[in-house]
């Protein structure tokens, strides 16, 4: 049996991840209303990345690592752009001095609010 990590985008722009052991299911649980508050109130949804494991510890672990993530990390993770997910891996202070990778949005905190 599979399990899976998955990261939805939400309609405001903001992320949610979770972990189960049917994607097809929990996606519709999402999509449908009432599975989660969170997702509830920002519909639709958008499946950004998915991942499966081979044991629910794996997928659960890997869920509550990725949530921690910025949103530059987590868009580089769904891109397979590992380049980048080494760069907003490290602190800003160890960085190279060169620009973010085109295409990443730095201004975004985790959950899509500007400015924070």
């Amino acid at each position: 049996m599979a399990f899976w990590c998955y990261i939805l985008r939400c309609s405001d722009g903001k992320y949610y991840t979770g972990h189960t052991d049917n994607l097809e299911r929990r996606l519709a649980e999402h999509h449908h209303g009432g599975f989660s508050e969170f997702t509830s109130k920002r519909r639709p949804l958008t499946l950004l990345w998915a991942q499966d494991f081979p044991s629910r510890h794996e997928a659960l672990a890997t869920e509550l690592t990725v949530k921690k993530w910025s949103r530059a990390k987590k868009e580089a993770l769904a891109r397979s752009d590992w380049k980048a997910l080494s760069h907003f891996a490290k602190p800003p202070s160890e960085r190279s001095t060169n620009a973010p990778p085109l295409g990443v949005s730095t201004a975004l905190d985790t959950n899509g609010d500007e400015g924070h």
